[in-house]
């Protein structure tokens, strides 16, 4: 990338640290690889107290909007979005692949009298400005996979859609922060008491959309804060002393606003905005800015090197990974003996053995598919990114 000379800076983001010798901020890298185990071990579990240990999808979003805020400050725009969305769109079109090639097989396709519709918005599956169709129920229960595993291959397209209007609307967000940086960093909270709770409800996908982006809007522009060093630029005891209060108005909010789920943040979208906002700002306000990773953690070098540099394949196909492992699981049941004397020891353990399967799987999609990372970022394929 060739980077021309940076704008001049605003009064709200201080000199920046001279950057590390590899590019890569280590500690940065550490939460982004937390977050995706995470997120493994919340699909494969379903515990919802998992949300609050460490919310991974305001993670994600503040390391993201860092990264965006630290790219518009080095080049264009204009060019920062084009490769930010160039960087999504190839591993997504693989994904969809897979996805559409196995519903269309399975004979899922428009209903009579719907086909201009139902064409518009599959396209969504070609550029996420919205949620890709995609049906609830296909095949019949007893089939080699449940009827319903489209619904969990879709689960993850939500953030990718966020991803991208994010990325979009950087710009004027990044414009906005430079001018009234308080008031851009918590508007989005604001917002999410107006859209999030059903004070204002807008029908539809419109609405699902706009309650994501707002949701996770304040941690987005806390990565502009954290690139800027606002953050650090504040008495050090202000952050540890207000982070906890929202986190614990979120928390109050959860115990008041359960879903069908329970506390289980995902479903309550005020509640996460405050507790993923200042978890954030903890996490943020922290940033020792790593340079390589150090004691112990320098073990776990190449599989958080793995885990960045193949963010967007992990996150995208574990769900099918999971997926694949219950046909991979189910012959247990036939084997004698099992059924039904021990049918429920082996329902207790069947959760922990997709958890166990789906890394290997994981593994062989990084292989298949996570070449198209590189592709996408125009650099040389590699099958297993480990070395920096």
């Amino acid at each position: 990338m060739t980077a021309t000379a940076p704008a001049p800076r605003h009064p709200a983001e201080p000199e920046q640290a001279a950057p590390t010798a590899t590019g890569r901020d280590r500690y940065l890298d550490l939460l982004r690889a937390l977050a995706l185990l995470r997120v493994v071990v919340y699909h494969t579990f379903g515990w919802a107290w998992l949300t609050f240990l460490f919310p991974s999808m305001g993670v994600m979003f503040a390391l993201a909007g860092s990264l965006m805020a630290r790219s518009l400050h080095r080049s264009p725009a204009t060019g920062v979005i084009l490769r930010r969305v160039r960087r999504l769109l190839l591993p997504l079109w693989l994904y969809g692949v897979l996805v559409l090639g196995m519903l269309f097989h399975q004979g899922w396709g428009p209903a009579k009298g719907e086909e201009t519709w139902f064409w518009l918005r599959a396209l969504c599956w070609v550029v996420p400005v919205g949620s890709p169709p995609f049906p609830w129920h296909i095949g019949s229960e007893s089939g080699l996979l449940s009827d319903t595993w489209a619904v969990q291959a879709a689960a993850p397209l939500w953030y990718l859609r966020a991803y991208f209007w994010f990325v979009l609307l950087s710009p004027l967000l990044l414009w906005c922060f430079r001018r009234m940086p308080w008031a851009t960093l918590l508007a989005p909270l604001g917002l999410t008491a107006v859209f999030g709770t059903g004070l204002v409800e807008i029908p539809g996908q419109t609405g699902h959309a706009v309650v994501d982006f707002v949701t996770f809007g304040a941690c987005w522009v806390l990565g502009f804060a954290h690139h800027s060093k606002l953050l650090h630029s504040i008495p050090a005891y202000v952050a540890p002393s207000l982070a906890p209060v929202f986190m614990g108005f979120g928390l109050w909010w959860a115990s008041g606003h359960q879903g069908a789920d329970g506390m289980d943040l995902n479903d309550i979208p005020l509640a996460q905005a405050f507790w993923s906002f200042g978890f954030c700002v903890l996490l943020l306000r922290v940033s020792p800015s790593w340079e390589t990773l150090p004691g112990r953690l320098a073990r776990w070098d190449k599989p958080i090197t793995l885990a960045n540099n193949r963010a967007v394949t992990l996150y995208l196909w574990h769900e099918i990974a999971l997926i694949a492992s219950i046909p991979l699981l189910d012959p247990l049941w036939d084997i004698p003996g099992v059924w039904p004397t021990h049918a429920d020891l082996l329902t207790s353990l069947y959760p922990s053995l997709m958890f166990i399967l789906v890394w290997p799987l994981v593994a062989l999609f990084i292989l298949a598919v996570g070449w198209s990372e590189d592709v996408a970022a125009r650099r040389r394929p590699r099958l297993w990114p480990t070395g920096r």
